[in-house]
């Protein structure tokens, strides 16, 4: 069993520390087994291995590749061993890049590039400048295992790059099958090859003998017309004509110096006038200064150019210099000129404004260069508000889409209650959106955000010059000195009205501006073409209405932390009340409209106490419109509870109002609404043993006529009950004044509602089971003067119990509290039929008394439960019209009677006890 070999250990490396790219030679124990061994290696976390050339298992030489680390250790990975450790570390230089004409001390080494995708088992490094198939011979490799041949040449290679190369390993691994003539033309290959490295160099000095040999020629003849001349003086020749000129030279020297000898007074002369140009070289300069100053935009240093030259020479008598300072002077005035074309400038920010009216006071520029610009900042301001309305109105601005896809532009809180399946009561009021619900900003609202941004971004500025110029410190000590400031001082004083207009002429503008795009009704006619022109474009709801009231509010907040005076904001102020007024009277009239379209969302699904989801939408989407107020009922400091206004007061209650009724409206309609699919043959005496007549209401179901009746009527006892407390609660939390008012008329309105539908629902119940009495008793020639003996209860009885069990089946179905109440006024119905029908008798034979009083009693006692006042009367006038009983026996016969009915409908008549009844869950 072989043991395991050791993991890498590198021990040494050679050189420590280099430049990318620096050959290295790395040293340590079990390096590998050979080329195919070695997997990995790293210096300074870059990986080598492209480089990497397998010498022995001590010993690998590669190249440093760019690495991140400036220094790091070696790691050799090998496939036999694993990962390898390192006690040596290597040090990377970071070296310029050189350019192509730049001259570098590093020698690069050209390699050969070797594609290791062509044999990457082969290990062969690029670093080789060998082919990788030196014998030039198609490569036959042997199938001798690699173990067979290390165990045949221990310590060998057969890589042809390493040191230990075994030329015979190499034969047997590539050529075993090669024949005797293959390996004679592939010796032949290796005498070729070894020819040509020869002659490299040697042709290279081939190609340039021709250049070396005329260099030679002409060196040749150079020295040896050097050593002719030398030795003979001929006429002509090269040193005797140089000779000549030298001497005409002297010559030449001597006559001029001479000359400069008798000109020594004048030069004098002039040295004294230069001196003069000297000392007064500033002015001379100044004005080719100024200009380059003016250039480079260096307007201290001409100004105090200017300041000097003008102590100095303003009051000059000399011609020259007077000459030049009026130059100076025209340089000036020019550079006045081109300040205050700067100043006037726009755009511009106020570090420029106060720095050129500081360089236009310093260079005394005529007039009030500080108030000029203000005057032109003011224009500038109100421009660009016009701007932004006219690229809006024009269109230039992109414009939005519509939040409603189907051309509803508002973002109804019904619709977004819309989004779930069914809603029901105390869920979340704020359901999510869907994914693909996007809203896009309408135009008025990005035009006031736009119009805000650009009075907030420049009336500060604006005001800053203002308080500065008032202030004085627009001026340097120059102009303190020149009592400029003081000047300034005054002025501000004596334009301080002119300046409160330029403020309010900005505040009017912002505001006509936002009227004329939310509210265009407040504006004169002769303002709209000015201001208006927002007719065709989107209704805003109360949503946008609300972030253009913050927008609103947070522009005068900014204006007011700027100091400016609460009057001249008070159109702000006034424009804010008048939008939260509209905001909150088209957040109630857009509620209502929400309100109306309730009616699509009824499914007709109730609950356990007989309501639909109908109810609890509507006051959703009531307190969803409450809280979307809560900003603009909300009462900053400086404002009014809009409120507390009796006209807005009286109007949101009117408002109000209108959303309860139009609510309850809707319901009146659904009570009334008809389907196609609705079988108007339905009769309410159906077969018991239908399994359908009792089914809960499912979804998909479609009510017929009488249950939308029951359906509604639970809906109006809920909304009286529940709905209309807690919106009160919600009107009196968010201030509203009204609410007892609200609620009256709520309620008023739904009671009314509940007694038209309620009759609606008996009439269409009672009268059939009260009208089919009379029939049932005469039906067979019944007379009650002459009938047989009592047997039991007669069958029309049975089937008006039949019919009102149906009829509590039907309501019990939708609401058991309605119950009682339907109940009870049918039995009434019934109850006073049968007295009228029992007083019109004019005589009752003795078994016709009995048969009488038998189904009256048990009539009776089958509904007992459901009794009122009025029904018990009836029963009793009835039984007063009828003789009372003869006999023991007849009380007898009769309870016998009653009994086995009771027992025979037993079932059937458990209906009747609610007790015993519990409600069924869906």
């Amino acid at each position: 069993m072989s043991r395991a070999r050791q993991p890498p250990l590198v021990t040494g490396i050679s050189p420590k520390e280099g430049t990318a790219w620096t050959k290295v030679t790395i040293r340590g124990e079990n390096l590998g087994t050979g080329p195919a061994d070695l997997i990995g290696l790293s210096i300074c976390g870059h990986n080598c291995l492209l480089t990497a050339e397998w010498m022995s298992a001590s010993k690998i030489v590669c190249r440093v590749g760019p690495a991140k680390d400036d220094k790091g250790e070696i790691i050799v990975t090998t496939k036999s061993a694993g990962l390898g450790t390192s006690t040596v570390s290597f040090k990377l230089f970071r070296q310029e890049r050189i350019g192509i004409l730049e001259q570098s001390a590093v020698w690069v080494d050209e390699m050969n590039y070797y594609d290791m995708r062509t044999d990457r088992n082969k290990g062969i490094s690029p670093l080789s400048l060998r082919p990788s198939n030196p014998l030039g011979i198609d490569i036959d490799k042997g199938k001798i295992p690699q173990s067979d041949m290390e165990m045949t040449f221990p310590g060998m290679s057969g890589d042809f790059t390493s040191e230990n190369f075994s030329a015979t390993w190499y034969l047997m691994e590539n050529h075993s099958g090669s024949s005797f003539e293959h390996l004679k033309s592939a010796a032949s290959n290796l005498k070729k090859q070894a020819t040509k490295k020869n002659e490299g160099s040697l042709a290279y000095v081939k190609g340039g003998l021709s250049t070396f040999f005329e260099a030679q020629d002409a060196l040749a003849a150079i020295h040896q017309r050097l050593e002719s001349d030398g030795t003979e003086r001929v006429e002509g020749s090269m040193t005797q004509r140089l000779e000549n000129i030298l001497n005409r030279a002297s010559d030449t020297a001597d006559t001029l110096f001479q000359e400069v000898l008798g000109r020594k007074d004048k030069a004098d002369s002039t040295r004294n006038a230069l001196n003069v140009l000297q000392r007064f070289k500033f002015l001379f300069n100044l004005p080719l200064n100024i200009e380059r100053n003016i250039q480079k935009g260096d307007y201290d240093v001409v100004i105090n150019d200017y300041e000097k030259a003008k102590s100095l020479f303003d009051n000059a008598e000399v011609p020259v210099f007077k000459k030049v300072y009026a130059e100076v002077e025209t340089r000036i005035c020019s550079l006045r000129s081109l300040l205050l074309e700067k100043l006037l400038q726009t755009p511009s920010t106020l570090h420029d404004q106060k720095r050129y009216i500081r360089y236009l006071s310093d260079l005394h520029a005529p007039g009030d260069p500080a108030w000029q610009c203000i005057y032109a900042q003011h224009k500038w301001i109100l421009q660009l508000m016009q701007n932004c309305r006219d690229e809006f109105i024009s269109g230039q601005r992109v414009g939005v889409g519509l939040l409603d896809l189907e051309g509803d532009s508002r973002p109804l809180a019904l619709g977004r209650l819309g989004h779930t399946a069914s809603l029901k009561r105390g869920g979340s009021l704020r359901t999510p959106r869907p994914s693909t619900w996007r809203s896009e900003t309408p135009q008025q609202v990005q035009f006031v955000e736009k119009l805000s941004d650009v009075v907030i971004g420049q009336l500060p500025n604006f005001w800053k010059l203002w308080i500065s110029y008032v202030n004085g410190s627009l001026f340097s000590e120059t102009g303190e000195k020149s009592g400029q400031v003081e000047k300034s001082k005054k002025n501000a004083r004596q334009r301080q009205n002119d300046f409160k207009k330029m403020i309010e002429e900005v505040t009017n503008r912002l505001v006509k501006l936002i009227r004329g795009a939310l509210l265009p009704t407040t504006l004169p006619q002769g303002e709209l073409n000015l201001y208006g022109g927002w007719e065709n474009k989107t209704e805003l709801t109360g949503a946008w209405l609300t972030q253009i009231i913050h927008t609103v509010r947070s522009c005068h907040d900014a204006l007011s932390a700027m100091e400016i005076p609460n009057d001249l904001l008070q159109v702000i102020q006034d424009l804010l009340l008048e939008l939260r007024v509209h905001c909150l009277m088209v957040s109630l009239l857009h509620t209502t409209e929400d309100v109306k379209r309730l009616a699509e969302k009824e499914d007709w699904v109730v609950d356990n106490e007989g309501i639909t989801s109908l109810p609890s939408q509507f006051e959703q989407c009531t307190v969803l419109m409450l809280q979307s107020l809560r900003e603009p009922l909300e009462v900053k400091p400086g404002e009014i509870n809009v409120l507390q206004l009796d006209q807005v007061q009286d109007q949101v209650t009117e408002l109000s109002v209108s959303i309860m009724k139009v609510f309850i409206n809707c319901l009146d309609q659904l009570s009334t609404k008809t389907d196609g699919d609705i079988d108007a043959s339905h009769n309410i005496a159906v077969d018991l043993s239908s399994p359908d007549r009792f089914t809960a209401v499912q979804e998909g179901f479609c009510p017929t006529s009488e249950q939308r009746l029951l359906i509604i009527l639970s809906n109006c006892q809920y909304l009286e009950r529940r709905t209309f407390l807690n919106l009160a609660d919600h009107f009196e939390k968010h201030g509203f004044t009204g609410t007892e008012k609200i609620t009256r008329v709520s309620v008023d309105a739904v009671r009314e509602l509940d007694r038209k539908l309620f009759e609606a629902y008996i009439e269409r119940r009672a009268d059939p089971i009260a009208g089919s009495l009379e029939p049932g008793i005469c039906a067979g020639y019944f007379d009650w003067r002459d009938c047989q003996t009592p047997t039991g209860v007669r069958n029309y009885l049975k089937e008006a119990l039949v019919n009102i069990i149906t009829v509590h089946a039907e309501v019990f179905t939708v609401s058991k509290d309605l119950v009682p109440r339907v109940i009870s006024k049918i039995v009434e119905s019934v109850a006073d039929e049968m007295s009228r029908l029992m007083q019109c008798v004019s005589l009752f034979s003795k078994n016709g008394a009995l048969q009488a009083r038998l189904e009256i009693c048990t009539l009776r006692d089958a509904i007992v439960g459901y009794l009122n006042s009025e029904s018990n009367q009836s029963f009793n006038l009835a039984l007063d019209a009828l003789p009372q009983l003869q006999s023991g026996a007849d009380t007898k016969l009769l309870e016998q009677l009653m009994d086995k009915f009771t027992s025979s409908m037993q079932l059937q008549l458990t209906c009747f006890h609610p007790s015993s009844v519990q409600p069924v869950k869906r």
